[in-house]
């Protein structure tokens, strides 16, 4: 038995789970079986849980440990807290039998002697039943960092053994239903790499809010990465396509920084420190793009040998600058969880918005703001109520599920706070900045997680409604159901319901939301003429050496996020249409807009593209559309051109794509024409010489058939999709586009609203029906409806 008190890494495998936990048996799984791939992973050993139970025996803790266990309270719990520290302090008065001191400290000569001199170490615990799907066991034991030395080393290693029996250890297992079985621990201790002199983080190898499969995400912080788990700051985060990745293309689809307020270093007499990062670190990112993809390609390795989406550490080391992966488990979050079960939650009335913050967790909730300053305070917390505190730790476990939502100031996705609410299934907001001091005790508030990434908390009560969606066997019309879309963030989640791609993708969305600076003033920075104007924009540029850099960046990112998420389903990118009022309201706007009486149907679309007053912002989108198809490899991009008034213009524009890189027909790009003018309809067969397909745009073209202003209150009655004038219109240029071989679709409300109306479109022959999120599913039901009656 003695000899399985230790064992070292390169001796560990998947199958030692019983001997080593979850975690030192992934460490000499990975360690073995992918340091070959040239995955670093460092060096150590793990004491076994027989080398526990030895301890434990011992010193004839057994029976006074399940005598204290019989005592617990397992109603409410009252005593939990008194009965751990009971057995913790039995097992930290208990002396390290001389045969495991013995094999722990030769061990650790062994590592000395390889790193030719003094090594730092990370002692962390791994129970026998820790990181299996469904419970991650997430904070509930010890770790320690930085641990030098001999005497320190048995003293953390016995707190390690101390710690199965944390409160919060306890009442998890009794849970999780692990209370009914023998579960042991083991101690990891491994070669720390100085991640304090540079940076760490976690990373799951599949989207960890919608389980979007094809999606890395990578978090990062500057120092250990204790700060993200324990969720003290806001980290980077950065997400990358599977996909590109192994087609040795641009894979790095988002990158988003975080404030990372707080750097935590090694302590000079060992342990570690929390420091300030200074104000100019915390803009810059904590890899660059080749370390991304590095960490990406490794999570990748990683889910195919374990056959499974993992949940991972990685650091880098600020002496050598390599980075190494210190963990990895299997994601516990999604495990279980029906792909074709998806809940729409839905807000019913507008709100005055009060926060926002990171979205863990997809829903509504409604409760009064309890704010908690320590676990200490949970009896203050009733339930229905929603936890408001600065960051949460395993303390917190108990208290979190009691809570209707949690609201964190601090912490990012794969935070403390994230984890636990995750594998609980409760909505929280997480770095919601200020929350503490926003929100007031008692406030009564709305957390709304539907719109994507980003949580927003609201003022009072506010109205909302739930869907749930079964998926499962969904019939599809033979017409394509394809979605509107403009916000990235919701992109993942909507790639799980029944949909033939994107129809339309509103580019207008990101400039206004997410770039907020006109292109041209990106282009002339240095001829405007505003100062507040060119310091504004310099601090939303801060990091890009070239203004222009920012616009395509930002862009891409957008496009290719959601062109990932319904790769190899089309994705048809719109061009910028804004009027050009809306150009002015972007910043640095009004130096490069002209005023307009009429802007609806003025200078837009397809005439500002050649024109000198914006051909240089257009070539910004083209270099975003080009980075997205040719470096990121998403070809499923095509192009539709908007407000295109004269077939001479339609072929100025094709001649410019292609003078700025984008050949119509090359790699499969296909350019469409919106259909939302008159002479799209009545020049209907000249414009399909020139582009692939049409898009009906049904609400300007009911308005300029009708001569209706379709923002204009008083005619409102007037502005009808229905009227035969424009029935007319749409089924002449479905006609033309289906003679002449071309596809057509229409983006639009009507057909979701109104089953009539879907007839007419399919009977007509249309090939595809573009719906906003919300009117998707009754739209497919419209279509089938109608195709049946056909």
């Amino acid at each position: 038995m003695e000899s399985n008190f230790l064992l070292p890494f390169e001796k560990l495998g998947i199958a030692d789970v019983p001997l080593v936990g979850g975690k030192n048996a992934s460490l000499g799984e990975m360690f073995s079986k992918l340091t070959p791939l040239g995955i670093r992973i460092p060096d150590g050993f793990a004491i076994t849980a027989d080398g526990y139970r030895f301890f434990i025996t011992e010193n004839s803790l057994a029976s006074p440990i399940q005598e204290a266990l019989k005592e617990l309270d397992r109603s409410d719990f009252s005593n939990l807290q008194a009965i751990s520290k009971r057995i913790k302090t039995m097992i930290l008065a208990g002396k390290m039998p001389g045969l495991l001191q013995e094999k722990i400290l030769n061990s650790y000569q062994n590592l000395w002697a390889k790193q030719g001199g003094e090594i730092e170490l990370a002692v962390r615990s791994s129970a026998t039943a820790e990181d299996l799907p469904g419970a991650s066991f997430a904070g509930l034991h010890e770790s320690f960092l930085n641990i030098r030395g001999e005497e320190a080393l048995l003293k953390a290693v016995q707190s390690c053994f101390a710690s199965l029996y944390n409160a919060r250890a306890i009442k998890y297992r009794i849970d999780k239903g692990f209370d009914k079985i023998e579960i042991a621990l083991s101690v990891g201790v491994q070669l720390m790499v100085r991640a304090d002199l540079s940076s760490s983080g976690v990373c799951f190898s599949i989207e960890p809010e919608s389980g979007f499969q094809n999606v890395i995400l990578i978090t990062g912080c500057w120092g250990l990465g204790e700060n993200i788990v324990q969720g003290t700051v806001i980290p980077d985060e950065f997400h990358v396509f599977k996909p590109a990745l192994e087609q040795k293309k641009r894979a790095i689809i988002s990158k988003k920084p975080g404030s990372k307020t707080k750097t935590m270093i090694y302590a000079a007499g060992g342990g570690v420190l929390n420091t300030e990062t200074p104000s100019e670190r915390q803009k810059q990112l904590v890899l660059n793009d080749a370390e991304v993809q590095t960490v990406a390609n490794w999570a990748l390795a990683i889910e195919k040998h374990y056959g499974m989406p993992m949940d991972i550490e990685w650091a880098k080391d600020g002496n050598t600058n390599e980075l190494f992966i210190v963990q990895a488990r299997p994601e516990t979050v999604h495990a279980g969880r029906d792909p074709f079960l998806v809940k729409e939650f839905i807000l019913e009335e507008s709100g005055k918005k009060i926060l926002s913050g990171n979205a863990v967790g997809s829903g509504i909730a409604v409760g009064r703001a309890r704010i908690l300053h320590s676990p200490a305070e949970a009896s203050k917390l009733q339930e229905g109520e929603v936890l408001v505190t600065e960051i949460t730790n395993p303390d917190w476990d108990p208290i979190m599920k009691k809570a209707a939502a949690i609201i964190t100031n601090k912490g990012g996705r794969t935070s403390h706070a994230a984890i636990v609410a995750r594998e609980i299934g409760a909505l929280a907001i997480v770095g919601a900045d200020e929350a503490t001091t926003i929100l007031k005790d008692g406030d009564l508030i709305t957390l709304d997680n539907s719109q994507g990434k980003t949580g927003w908390i609201y003022s009072g009560a506010i109205k909302w409604s739930i869907r749930e969606h079964d998926f499962r066997g969904q019939k599809m019309p033979k017409t394509k159901p394809m979605f509107i879309l403009a916000d990235p963030e919701k992109a993942y989640s909507l790639s799980f319901y029944p949909n033939q791609g994107v129809g339309l993708m509103r580019m207008e969305f990101v400039i206004n939301s997410t770039i907020r600076i006109h292109p041209m003033a990106l282009v002339h920075f240095d001829s405007l003429t505003d100062l507040a104007v060119k310091k504004e924009i310099s601090d939303l540029c801060y990091g890009y050496s070239d203004k222009k850099e920012y616009f395509i960046d930002k862009l891409s990112q957008a496009i290719g996020t959601i062109a990932a998420s319904f790769s190899p389903k089309e994705v048809i990118v719109r061009m910028s249409d804004f009027k050009t009022n809306e150009y002015a309201n972007l910043i640095g706007g009004t130096q490069f807009e002209e005023e307009e009486a009429n802007p609806m149907i003025g200078f837009r679309g397809a005439s500002r593209y050649y024109s000198d007053r914006y051909r240089d912002g257009f070539q910004l989108e083209c270099e975003a559309i080009k980075r997205v198809r040719n470096e990121m490899g998403l070809n499923n991009v095509k192009l539709m051109i908007p407000f295109c008034r004269t077939v001479d213009e339609g072929k100025k524009v094709i001649e410019l794509l292609e003078s700025y890189g984008l050949k119509q027909g090359e790699n499969g790009l296909e350019v469409y024409v919106m259909a939302e003018i008159p002479s799209n309809v009545i020049l209907a067969e000249d414009f399909a010489t020139v582009f692939d397909g049409f898009s009906i745009g049904s609400n300007d073209l009911t308005q300029l058939t009708l001569g209706v202003d379709r923002d204009s209150e008083s005619l409102a009655e007037l502005f009808d999709e229905n009227n035969p004038a424009v029935k007319w219109m749409i089924s002449r240029v479905i006609k033309v586009a289906k003679e002449k071989g071309k596809k057509i679709g229409l983006c639009g409300q009507a057909p979701s609203d109104n089953p009539e109306y879907a007839k007419f479109l399919i009977k007509q022959g249309i090939d595809s029906i573009s719906f906003n999120s919300d009117a998707l599913v009754k739209g497919i039901e419209n279509m089938i409806l109608a195709e049946s009656e056909l």
